[in-house]
């Protein structure tokens, strides 16, 4: 019993010089804790049971009747508000929306070769943010096109040439993010975001306020953006920190988070088929 012990005790010491050693070739490789790492291989390996307990977690926040849920699962297809027409009348429309022809980005859906094509506009918009007006104030017409046109043959073009004005750019982005087939984040989510929106305070009777729930959405909303494709979540937060960095220098481009919201919400969220009205009444 006693050599039984002392074996065991060797043995910790052996795990715990491991752990504390201060060799330079273990020093060399460092120790990375990364909660996104964990999370991607439960999506890739698991994906099933990823989407099991995120969209578990998004119920405990928010009340999802059985239609909804079964939306968002992808069990069923999104019923959304229309103009005009039927929705399944307007999802067989997107058919003639979808383009093929190799290497064009826009009209089509997003992808991650897509991405790496609209990164340019980004990356050029990031060293522009004070350019008053920047996303309000349209760009020439021609010089747009010139430039889609590059970016669906797949041409890196130099933006920094002084070809192209900041709101050249600024203007075809929005114009590529208003010709996908489906809003960034997706018909199928639609109705969970406004569910979303909806989350407010209680008072101490239960009774709810008109106080939103700030932590309460945040959490749904990182949530429900796991569940995106990895293009649309790759390219969202390409554009949420774009959009930061812009409202930062409000005071020299005078576009203030409420301004960019007005704008870029018709695009990252609402259906194709609403009205502009109804857009502008709901934002």
């Amino acid at each position: 019993m006693a050599a039984k012990k002392e074996t065991e005790k060797e043995s910790r010491n052996r795990n715990c010089s491991i752990v504390i050693s201060n060799e330079s070739s273990l020093r060399s490789q460092p120790i990375i804790f990364n909660p996104d790492f964990f999370v991607e291989k439960l999506r890739h390996e698991k994906p099933e049971i990823f989407t099991e307990l995120v969209v578990s977690n998004i119920t405990r926040l928010i009340d999802l009747p059985g239609t909804e849920f079964a939306q968002l699962m992808g069990e069923m297809d999104p019923k959304l508000p229309c103009s005009s027409g039927s929705a399944s009348g307007f999802f067989r429309s997107l058919n003639f929306l979808k383009r093929k022809d190799k290497g064009v980005i826009f009209g089509a859906s997003l992808t991650e070769e897509g991405n790496a094509q609209i990164y340019q506009l980004i990356e050029y918009l990031h060293k522009n943010l004070q350019v008053e007006g920047l996303f309000r104030v349209p760009g020439n017409s021609i010089r747009q096109q010139t430039l889609k046109d590059s970016l669906n043959s797949g041409i890196d073009t130099d933006l920094d040439s002084g070809e192209f004005h900041p709101n050249d750019v600024a203007t075809l982005l929005k114009t590529f993010l208003g010709e996908l087939p489906e809003p960034l984040l997706t018909h199928k989510h639609y109705h969970v975001h406004l569910k979303i929106a909806d989350l407010t305070m209680l008072d101490e009777k239960g009774n709810r306020t008109n106080v939103p729930n700030k932590e309460r959405r945040i959490e749904a909303l990182q949530l429900l953006f796991l569940l995106l494709p990895a293009a649309n979540r790759n390219f969202l937060k390409l554009l949420l920190d774009l959009l930061y960095q812009t409202a930062k220098q409000q005071d020299k481009n005078k576009m203030s988070a409420h301004n960019l919201a007005l704008m870029f919400a018709p695009h990252i969220l609402w259906p194709k088929n609403v009205s502009a009205v109804l857009k502008s009444g709901a934002v």
